[in-house]
């Protein structure tokens, strides 16, 4: 797992607060700090945030805009099956 971290604003684009917030949080995969949107736009995101399962061949298949439990969404649920499946799958 690896996190990348596309600001929404100016003070987003701290990495020292970045860091703080994700040591918080008690994240322990690394951050890509994405100030110049670089990555988002590589990957023509639109919502912050944008999840990706990619495979074990390194290929993007299945993508979540948007937060995993917007409203009642029960994308947390449906990525952990891909998660799943995509294990399963032979090398």
């Amino acid at each position: 797992m690896i996190g990348v971290h596309t600001p929404e604003s100016k003070g987003e684009a701290d990495v020292a607060a970045v860091e703080k917030k994700a040591k918080e949080q008690e994240l322990t995969f690394p951050i890509a700090i994405d100030n110049e949107k670089a990555t988002w736009k590589a990957w023509d995101n639109r919502w912050w945030p944008s999840t990706y399962l990619i495979d074990k061949k390194g290929y993007a298949r299945y993508r979540w805009d948007g937060e995993l439990q917007w409203k009642g969404a029960t994308g947390d649920q449906i990525m952990t099956q891909k998660i799943k499946e995509l294990l399963a799958e032979p090398e």
